[in-house]
């Protein structure tokens, strides 16, 4: 069986409502006004037989059939008398007067009493007065229009209840309409929410409940988006922690596999260098010496970065640091120094943090590795500082073309990189070391290149 609507229960519920009360009180009123029309005809026939009763007790007394005749044919001008009749007390016809019949009628009789005389009268003749019944008067009249009157009075009102009934229905079907077409559509949402869709959205109605409903179903389904968008964002997490650490696994692996037998090739070509006469200007001994030199520096950023990270924090002043940082970065890459030059922005304030002095002095060398290859190992690399009360930030801007938008999200993922030589790490590393010590580096485009900020907290704020 096939279950109904609420919108059709709730119209049906009220169909019958409305009918059964307009019914009931449509038959009340019609038999209430009924009633009531009836009694006034016939109380008004009943006053005229009285009034011919009382103007013909004189003609019945003294026989006067022509009075009598007179007052029969004047009662008969009545509309809805058709025959009068005067009868004496032996009910003999003493007057009649009539006219065509039609329709149903009714008779109605009425005693003419003759009334004692006054006190004075009585007294006079010595006896007591008695009201006494001299004769009756016969009415016959007919009920056509009366009855034609209470049938077309049921008729309007049965008109009328049918009229307010569907009046009443279809403004009912309206309202409940409006009622249930908000339900409708949260069901239907409901549904496609099911099939997978957390982007449809229900437009709250003018009813203040479907209203509140409504906007709760739609903040109920922010809420399963943004559980879910966490939900995988976790699970993406999850994933990419086990990748790593498979691929921390294979990278300690492969640097110890590869160590040894690169230590052993290296000190076995230093062997021959000292044997062989002439061997050290070869130029493929020095492509050797260079890709051994390449290796073992990739093995050892493969150990680093591997390695568990476990910062020994200690108090340090952040801007005296960067600038010994950036000295002994440019006494590293001194042969590129004259192609290079850093220019710095570093206020002399202290701005004390706790770092691991080690581990953000190789991540900042990192940054700056990075920005010396962007420009191609020559032009100006920027290196600004500025803090607030609770935070200090570092800024390096290079001059290289910068950051593909499609793979900026992607920089900071181990072993990811777009150059030939890198291994991917550095990087990676640096974001490593700033969580390891509660910072943050990011990473944005500038209109003359990469921008990367470094970013602490500070511990005594500014002193």
């Amino acid at each position: 069986m096939k279950k109904r609507s609420i919108h059709f229960r709730l119209l049906l519920a009220t169909v019958l409502l409305i009918s059964t009360t307009t019914i009931g009180l449509s038959y009340m009123g019609i038999s209430i006004i009924n009633d009531f029309v009836k009694i006034r005809f016939e109380k008004r026939i009943q006053f005229l037989a009285r009034y011919l009763a009382l103007n013909a007790e004189l003609g019945i007394l003294i026989n006067e059939r022509s009075i009598l005749d007179e007052l029969s044919r004047n009662l008969l001008a009545e509309k809805d008398i058709v025959e009068v009749a005067i009868l004496d007390i032996y009910d003999q016809i003493l007057a009649q007067a009539g006219k065509a019949r039609q329709g149903s009628f009714t008779v109605l009789e009425t005693p003419v009493i003759s009334k004692a005389p006054d006190e004075e009268t009585l007294a006079f003749l010595g006896t007591k007065g008695v009201d006494e019944r001299i004769g009756t008067i016969k009415l016959t009249y007919s009920t056509a229009k009366i009855s034609k009157l209470q049938k077309k009075m049921t008729i309007r009102f049965s008109l009328l209840a049918i009229g307010f009934t569907l009046a009443a229905v279809l403004i009912f079907y309206f309202l409940s309409h409006s009622i249930v077409a908000p339900v409708r559509r949260l069901a239907r949402s409901a549904r496609k929410v099911a099939a997978g869709n957390l982007e449809i959205r229900v437009v709250p109605g003018h009813i203040k409940e479907t209203r509140e409903l409504s906007m709760a179903f739609n903040a109920m389904l922010d809420s399963i988006k943004a559980g879910r968008a966490a939900l995988e964002n976790a699970h993406m997490t999850m994933v990419r922690q086990a990748t790593l650490a498979k691929q921390g696994e294979f990278s300690l692996m492969v640097a110890h596999e590869v160590k040894n037998p690169l230590s052993i090739i290296k000190s076995s070509l230093d062997i021959l260098k000292k044997d062989i006469e002439g061997l050290h200007d070869n130029i493929l001994v020095q492509y050797i010496e260079d890709e051994i030199k390449r290796l073992n520096h990739l093995i050892e950023d493969f150990l680093l970065f591997a390695k568990p990270m476990t910062p020994n924090l200690q108090q340090v002043e952040l801007n005296a640091f960067l600038i010994e940082t950036i000295n002994r970065f440019e006494l590293m890459f001194m042969d590129q120094s004259a192609r290079l030059n850093i220019q710095t922005q570093i206020p002399r304030d202290f701005c004390n943090a706790m770092i691991d002095p080690d581990l953000l002095s190789r991540a900042i060398g990192n940054i700056l590795k990075n920005a010396a290859q962007a420009n191609a190992m020559q032009g100006v690399i920027r290196v600004s500082a500025h803090y607030t009360p609770e935070k200090w930030t570092m800024v390096v801007k290079d001059q290289g073309e910068g950051l593909d938008s499609k793979f900026i999200s992607k920089i900071f993922d181990p072993f990811f990189t777009k150059r030939s030589k890198g291994t991917g790490l550095g990087l990676a590393f640096a974001q490593q070391v700033l969580k390891a010590m509660h910072g943050q580096i990011i990473a944005e485009n500038d209109t003359s290149g990469a921008v990367f900020k470094i970013e602490l907290f500070l511990t005594k704020g500014i002193s």
